[in-house]
């Protein structure tokens, strides 16, 4: 995993000669809805093709029994494989979500998630990957979860 920064650009343009953390951090505010960035990702690290965030507890992302909802899960799943494929091509891509298979092993509750994705393969048309969360204090994996991504 990469957690040196390098030069920071204000935007992630064609011509970027390096990626940084604070770009990949910079691209969820520049190329995701509103309701997305309440989620309040954070990047911990990333290499080429991957990335691992964390997902801050908060009272606005549980339900009944004070576990963390499997919607902001799986939104976070979606958008750290989006983060994985910026790292992998070294700059952001049209892509949408074609399918995301979840599989929601035990409830969080009480911590922080950690969300590790990872493209297994990148095309020219279509990319798959594969994330998983774990409990940031017991390390305990909560989900795990497949994607296809159409590249655009």
């Amino acid at each position: 995993m990469n957690t040196t920064d390098h030069t920071p650009a204000a935007s992630l343009p064609a011509s970027a000669p390096a990626l940084s953390t604070q770009d990949l951090q910079q691209a969820l505010s520049t190329f995701f809805a509103p309701w997305v960035q309440e989620l309040g990702l954070q990047v911990q690290s990333w290499g080429k093709g991957e990335v691992v965030l964390c997902l801050g507890h908060s009272e606005r992302f549980v339900r009944e029994g004070a576990t963390l909802c499997g919607q902001a899960m799986m939104a976070a799943a979606d958008t750290a494989m989006v983060l994985a494929l910026i790292s992998h091509f070294g700059q952001f891509r049209p892509c949408t979500t074609v399918q995301q298979s979840s599989s929601f092993l035990k409830p969080l509750s009480g911590q922080d998630a950690i969300v590790h994705a990872r493209v297994i393969r990148a095309g020219k048309t279509t990319a798959f990957g594969e994330i998983e969360l774990r409990g940031a204090v017991d390390g305990k994996p909560v989900l795990r979860a497949s994607t296809v991504y159409a590249l655009l």
